[in-house]
């Protein structure tokens, strides 16, 4: 009888526990975002990743099991819709019934301009310098410095009819630390029993994003002013923050590829510039970086924005980071 009764009082306990409260049924747009949103709700549950693998935001199609995930959710985050474009009508369809956070409107972040033309034209490194010493001026004129050379690329421009703002914003750790607060505050909203292990979870990552922030500018500091060439312009954030030298992109657009005469145009710009390294991106066709180092004297590697080669997980976003680090720091210092 005894056993019994204390056993019962046990269940009892487990069930009134706010450690176990049942977790809100979160659904997440991307992997880094997803990373972001696993980490605050580290211990109380694991939020649903919609574009999976390596697969890319810019190039998905919605699987019928994203749509019951849209449709079972309590909480949605993406980025917005100037990403992942192909969650907007299915949000407003199927999204109903959740609530749906837009983190790219998050409060606290340094949002940069979209930079058109394939970042070639008006880029001149000696004057203004970078990130806090040049602000985000220096960057936003862009728009108009490199509108000429997108009718190069073979179409008129990326189409931006979304917003103003290039949206790899994650790309920037502090960017990432402003999401991350955004997030622990709708969770904390949503899901009031677990508040405080939100809160936790908030100051554990903050802690981590002040390690990460150093170590990146640590690696990156003895190469960062040798210009390098990127598959599409994805990296202005992280240029912005360690004042790397992003010379230019293959395509402004990786939903377009350019043509014959775009790489060819590309291929004697990295002659002209100096360009050692040209990074391709896995989730995209690795034989246009081939064709475009090819009779000059760059180099290859290749960068993760998207955290395609990884697995999903409160881990991934800082192990992007620090691979995109390495990666830049591997081809430079061997093009050296």
């Amino acid at each position: 009888m005894k056993s019994t009764t204390a056993l019962l009082f046990a269940s009892t306990l487990l069930l009134a526990s706010p450690a176990l409260a049942e977790a809100p049924n979160v659904v997440v747009s991307i992997k880094p975002v997803h990373s972001l949103v696993a980490s605050i709700m580290q211990g109380i549950g694991e939020p649903s990743l919609i574009v999976e693998g390596g697969a890319s935001p810019h190039t998905y199609t919605m699987k019928p099991s994203n749509a019951a995930a849209l449709q079972a959710a309590k909480v949605v985050f993406w980025v917005g819709p100037g990403l992942e474009a192909f969650l907007d009508k299915p949000l407003d369809a199927l999204g109903t019934g959740a609530q749906v956070v837009e983190l790219g409107e998050a409060p606290g972040l340094e949002k940069l301009k979209f930079r058109e033309g394939g970042a070639f034209e008006g880029h001149d490194h000696d004057e203004g310098g970078h990130g806090e010493e040049a602000g985000h001026d220096g960057h936003d004129d862009h728009g108009d410095a490199h509108a000429g050379d997108a009718e190069a690329a073979g179409h008129d421009h990326h189409d931006h009819a979304e917003g103003e703002f290039d949206m790899h914003m994650w790309l920037d750790p502090m960017n990432a630390k402003a999401m991350a607060t955004e997030i622990e505050k709708t969770l904390a909203a949503a899901d009031p029993a677990n508040a405080a292990t939100y809160k936790a979870n908030l100051e554990k990552f903050n802690e981590r994003i002040g390690t990460l922030d150093k170590s990146l500018a640590e690696t990156v500091a003895a190469v960062k002013d040798k210009p390098f060439v990127v598959f599409h312009d994805a990296y202005q954030y992280f240029e912005n923050r360690y004042k790397v030298r992003v010379a230019g992109s293959i395509t402004v657009s990786p939903e377009v590829l350019p043509g014959a005469e775009r790489l060819s145009e590309i291929r004697t710009k990295i002659k002209e510039l100096g360009a050692t390294c040209v990074f391709a991106e896995p989730q995209f066709e690795p034989k246009l970086v081939s064709v475009v180092i090819e009779g000059t004297p760059a180099k290859s590697g290749t960068l993760d924005p998207e955290a395609g080669t990884l697995e999903a997980g409160p881990d991934l976003y800082f192990q992007m980071m620090e691979n995109i680090g390495a990666s830049l720091k591997e081809c430079l210092t061997s093009a050296s």
